[in-house]
């Protein structure tokens, strides 16, 4: 497995437990958005809080060229630490929310 595919693999990895999240006493769920094509992976909320709608990114990463970007992290361990640990270098992790 080359490269790209093994950071695309384990990203998936990473995301899935979040989507699979669950709220009690809330009608919100969380989903995730994988668009392998061009290497985009978001987990977003969404929901109702009544009266307020929820709609929000939990993490968004992105694979661009051989490095894994990640453009929004809103868990509470950082998903850095869980990509490192799953195997991706951290010469590999960009993060693209910082400045």
């Amino acid at each position: 497995m080359d490269t790209i595919e093994r950071y695309r693999t384990i990203v998936q990895d990473v995301l899935k437990p979040l989507s699979e999240r669950r709220y009690t006493g809330r009608d919100v769920h969380n989903e995730a958005v994988f668009d392998t094509k061009n290497d985009r992976y978001i987990v977003m909320s969404v929901g109702w809080e009544h009266p307020k709608r929820i709609h929000g990114c939990i993490a968004h990463l992105d694979i661009i060229g051989v490095k894994v970007w990640i453009l929004q992290d809103s868990t509470e361990s950082g998903i850095a630490y869980d990509l490192e640990a799953a195997g991706i270098p951290k010469s590999d992790i960009v993060l693209g929310f910082h400045p």
